[in-house]
């Protein structure tokens, strides 16, 4: 058995032991201890002698953090602390950026590099911008972020001026101010119908079936065929199997064909002799007529 130790009038931190007890905490013998304060409070002997017991509780603990002062992340050069912490109990510091602002920012941050300025870094580099050329365009000054997207005022080799967004620069979808626009560049509509989406043989992103106007019903398991002109979505039927449908539709597209073959046909007489035919007007009434037929169950099994 252990001999005990006599902690009458010995200091561990701020208490002060007086005399044991009768209690037992653990084993070990409870002391009535006296803080600094003036309180008292009951403390087992190894938690006293262990240190794990200092005060009653009026001791502040201070949370350890190391010290950002003067350092730099990036842009950033750290000035002070905030006594105030955020939401999350983090740490704030004041910064001063290079560009000459001053932001607040939370040490994780700034210590895992998320935040390398006040935010300047992701304004786009305007002296590697400007002057440079896209097409039939020049860049000639920056014009902010809209939307967020970066916009350039731009001046074409004609001498228009037009405000363009910088992933249309990059990716070289526009590269005029729209003097260079061909027929089938811009978007044409003919009675309510866009050409350029019937010309088009892109498949849709959330398409799933592969087919253009293919879709398979979940409550069925069922192929729909259809098909959309001048606003209107057309039902061409509904099939076992994904080959049947594709073929309704393909059968559908047929009709688009001849009507942008006849199209062509029309915007090439009116360009040489800028008098529409009349016979080509009458096929395309002809074609438009034939699409907003109902399907013929004949042609069209399930």
């Amino acid at each position: 058995m252990s001999k005990k130790v006599d902690l009458t009038g010995m200091r561990f931190g701020k208490l002060t032991a007086l005399e044991p007890t009768k209690e037992r905490k653990n084993g070990y013998t409870v002391w009535i201890c006296r803080c600094d304060c003036g309180n008292i409070v009951h403390a087992a002997s190894r938690s006293l002698k262990n240190g794990w017991m200092t005060s009653c509780g009026c001791e502040e603990k201070k949370t350890r953090y190391e010290d950002l002062t003067g350092k730099r992340f990036g842009k950033l050069q750290v000035i002070s602390a905030l006594d105030e912490r955020d939401s999350y109990g983090r740490v704030q510091w004041n910064c001063v950026c290079d560009c000459g602002n001053r932001i607040v920012a939370p040490a994780g941050q700034l210590v895992n590099g998320c935040r390398r300025s006040c935010g300047c870094l992701s304004r786009p580099p305007l002296r590697d911008w400007v002057g440079k050329r896209f097409g039939n365009l020049t860049v000639i000054a920056y014009e902010g972020k809209r939307n967020k997207k970066h916009y350039w005022r731009c001046k074409c080799s004609c001498g228009n001026e037009v405000s363009v967004c910088q992933s249309s620069l990059l990716g070289g979808h526009t590269t005029s101010c729209g003097c260079r626009n061909t027929p089938f560049a811009a978007k044409h509509f003919v009675e309510g119908t866009c050409l350029e989406n019937i010309r088009s043989r892109r498949i849709a992103i959330n398409n799933t079936s592969g087919v253009r106007g293919v879709y398979k019903s979940e409550r069925s398991g069922k192929w729909y065929a259809q098909i959309t002109f001048q606003g209107k979505t057309r039902y061409l039927g509904c099939f076992s199997t994904l080959e049947e449908a594709a073929e309704a539709r393909k059968k559908g597209e047929a009709l688009f064909d001849e009507f942008l073959a006849r199209y062509d046909m029309d915007h090439a007489e009116q360009k040489n002799r800028k008098i529409p035919s009349e016979e080509i007007r009458a096929q395309t009434r002809h074609i438009v007529k034939e699409l907003h037929k109902k399907p013929d169950p004949a042609k069209i099994s399930v």
